[in-house]
């Protein structure tokens, strides 16, 4: 009985969550989010679209003077995360001021982004695109391709006729 009830809290927490995002975002009216714990955080804009969804334990920030846009139709799957900014690998990290590279993210039309998927400052995600499961998206994904691995590297175009 307890077990029921601490999930309800938690259905219901999530609900009034993603209510308080739809106010403050420009958020289409039949984007889903599918399931719990999902984060939208920072100063920045978001811009999600018609029929799209995003699952269960994903992390979206979106910094200031950023964007992070999802086109209509889009799937993105569980414990997905998306960077508008992030330190610059080759920086020294002794410093105390690390630089920082930022960048909006942009998911067109009709892409699929599997779990587990980290998404980096300044990414363009094609539309029609795929990103397999586990990869790290560190360049720009073509429309129409199949991308996967760390880093995410083209596996094939989509046969489409």
């Amino acid at each position: 009985m307890l077990n029921k009830i601490l999930i309800q809290l938690e259905v219901t927490i999530s609900n009034i969550t993603y209510k308080k995002y739809r106010r403050n975002f420009n958020i289409a009216k039949s984007f889903r989010f599918n399931g719990k714990e999902i984060k939208l955080y920072g100063d920045g804009e978001f811009e999600f679209g018609d029929d799209s969804y995003i699952g269960s334990y994903s992390s979206l920030q979106s910094v200031k003077g950023c964007k992070i846009s999802i086109g209509k139709k889009c799937k993105i799957s569980h414990n997905v995360r998306a960077y508008t900014q992030s330190a610059i690998a080759d920086s020294d990290f002794s410093l105390d001021d690390i630089p920082q590279k930022k960048g909006n993210i942009t998911i067109e039309d009709f892409a699929w982004i599997g779990a587990n998927v980290l998404i980096n400052p300044g990414i363009t995600i094609g539309a029609n695109s795929i990103i397999g499961a586990n990869s790290v998206v560190t360049k720009d994904v073509l429309p129409f391709s199949i991308v996967g691995g760390v880093p995410a590297k083209l596996i094939r175009m989509k046969n489409i006729s």
